[in-house]
């Protein structure tokens, strides 16, 4: 495993780049790929959003100059007619192809912000990740995966109909920011069901071992891990990433039933 993605799961979450170490993960899946390149791709885009909108003072303005930069000028939108391909998850593919999907999008969007000194957080909306322009008392939502558009409560409220059902109604917990390492697990997590969900267990069992390289305190990838490399014949591997998540978890229903698994494959 490469030393930067180890340390991703050492440092401190606010020490984490959003896109450069999304960046270096996908680069774990194109061996010898320039990564100055795409450094230098996200250096012209932050210059450009300078020139654009440096002197932006309300969060509109800030998403409006974010909007224009990374959807209008440099073309970064949705894919809709491949929504579920694999290079929509992997970031050098997105800015190979200027499509992605709404989680890869917004790290994009948050990221340029923050280069700038603006608040910008990616929201852990369900199905569908938001980004948040401002602060905590007066910001804006907008979608990067449509654009950049700003999403009022008339949005928001279709959005979470679509995914919860229709009688849901918007509550902060739909809201609620993700912190950078939570944001690199759910890219990785929309990789890993993919990879599983069209049969390839092996490459579904590599992600989720990723998952729990860069954020070890996510319980279900551990359970996931153990679960694919059981299913692999991997039992003493699997054992292990069973042990590593009982000792992270401290929620006693979940303790035991680690334990049982344990138990079971001891025997």
């Amino acid at each position: 495993m490469d030393s930067a993605i180890i340390q991703l799961g050492l440092i401190d979450d606010e020490a984490i780049q959003l896109d450069a170490a999304a960046l270096q993960l996908a680069a774990l899946d194109h061996p010898g790929v320039d990564l100055g390149l795409y450094v230098d791709e996200l250096g012209a885009i932050t210059e450009r959003l300078v020139a654009v909108g440096g002197d932006a003072q309300t969060p509109v303005e800030r998403a409006a100059a974010l909007a224009q930069v990374l959807a209008e000028e440099y073309g970064f939108v949705g894919d809709r007619s491949r929504y579920d391909d694999p290079d929509n998850a992997d970031l050098i593919r997105v800015m190979d192809r200027r499509r992605g999907l709404p989680v890869s999008l917004t790290i994009l969007h948050v990221a340029a912000a923050r280069r700038l000194g603006w608040r910008a957080d990616a929201l852990n909306t369900p199905g569908h990740v938001l980004a948040r322009i401002g602060s905590d008392t007066a910001p804006v939502l907008t979608d990067p995966f449509n654009g950049g558009a700003l999403v009022g409560q008339e949005q928001l409220a279709q959005l979470l109909a679509a995914m919860l059902g229709r009688d849901t109604t918007p509550v902060a917990e739909h809201l609620v920011p993700m912190s950078n390492r939570a944001v690199l697990v759910r890219l990785l997590m929309n990789q890993a069901t993919r990879a599983e969900a069209a049969g390839d267990a092996e490459r579904a069992r590599t992600l989720f071992e990723r998952i729990t390289i860069v954020s070890p305190a996510t319980a279900r990838a551990w359970w996931e891990r153990a679960r694919l490399e059981l299913a692999g014949g991997h039992v003493a591997a699997a054992r292990a990433s069973l042990s590593a998540m009982l000792e992270m978890t401290r929620d006693p229903d979940l303790r035991m039933q680690i334990s049982a698994t344990l138990d079971q494959l001891a025997h």
